[in-house]
């Protein structure tokens, strides 16, 4: 049987069995689209050592006009797509290559961009310093103060509703990845700053945050603000704080969990904070307990040896 055949029925597994977005399962069909016509459809049986070598060859090598070839972690979302799509034929008792015989290509350690305290308070302040009306002023500083204060992610941001958030407590709930809900925190700022933007709101939408543009105003109920809309609203107020790196929605979750580890949390409580299921993705931040120890290092090490004993 050919393999795009049992496409469908494991795209429909991912939703219903596994709880998968439908970014998810949208990008796990991308992916796999893209080999079933490199492969040219082939059967169960045509799945191999030999061609998953070569698709991992056609994938290192493929190119893109714009971007330029695959980062090796878009790579391996190909291969882990892959493995995922031959494991759910495994449990369909299907005779297929043997998922976990297919290896990720090997990444560099990296090392997420984060902001200083410094470049944070300007950021922070840039929409109070814009001539922007009022209105617009108090949601742009509610939205950076609110992913800053709780590390959400920018589509998590983006689909918060009115009644998702009591400003009455200091912590809501946010369903996240996987449908996984999670607490989140908010700061005094955070707090002061949602209420400011919801007092000066004059429509009955039921999200959080709106459009306030003239084609806004025409229609009976504002529109939500988009993913796509808040990346373009940080990087705008990012250059007009004067910061010169790029800056993002992802960069200030970056800076969320940095902040809370330079300043003692454990790795287990900002995993939780952030909604990683693994703590494997959090140990990214070892950044800062590297930084950490060099600190404790100078601080403890040696203060019995005397300065004279130095040559």
């Amino acid at each position: 049987m050919k393999l795009s055949k049992h496409l469908r029925p494991f795209l429909e597994y991912l939703e219903i069995e596994k709880g998968r977005s439908s970014l998810t399962i949208r990008n796990y069909e991308f992916y796999l689209q893209r080999f079933l016509n490199w492969a040219d459809d082939p059967s169960v049986d045509d799945v191999d050592q030999e061609s998953v070598r070569k698709y991992r060859l056609y994938l290192n090598r493929l190119e893109d006009p714009q971007r330029g070839t695959l980062k090796k972690n878009t790579q391996n979302y190909h291969l882990i797509a892959l493995r995922s799509f031959l494991k759910y034929l495994a449990r369909q008792d299907v005779n297929a290559y043997a998922p976990e015989k297919i290896e990720l290509a090997k990444q560099g350690a990296r090392e997420p961009e984060f902001l200083e305290a410094t470049d944070v308070e300007q950021l922070l302040e840039a929409p109070t310093q814009s001539k922007a009306p009022e209105i617009l002023k108090a949601r742009d500083r509610a939205i950076l103060e609110l992913l800053f204060s709780t590390g959400m992610r920018v589509s998590e941001l983006a689909n918060l509703k009115r009644d998702d958030i009591n400003l009455t407590r200091d912590e809501f709930s946010v369903r996240g990845k996987g449908d996984k809900v999670r607490v989140v925190f908010l700061s005094h700022q955070a707090r002061f700053w949602l209420k400011k933007y919801l007092d000066l709101r004059e429509d009955e939408s039921p999200f959080m945050f709106v459009r306030h543009d003239r084609a806004n105003k025409d229609s009976d109920e504002a529109k939500p603000i988009t993913s796509r809309s808040i990346e373009r609203l940080v990087k705008y107020y990012a250059a007009a704080a004067g910061i010169p790196k790029k800056v993002s929605p992802h960069t200030l979750r970056h800076t969320f969990a940095t902040d809370l580890l330079m300043n003692g949390a454990d790795l287990r409580s900002v995993q939780s904070m952030l909604g990683h299921a693994s703590i494997t993705t959090t140990q990214v931040y070892t950044h800062v307990t590297n930084r950490q120890l060099k600190d404790v290092h100078q601080a403890f090490h040696a203060k019995r040896r005397s300065e004279g004993d130095e040559e």
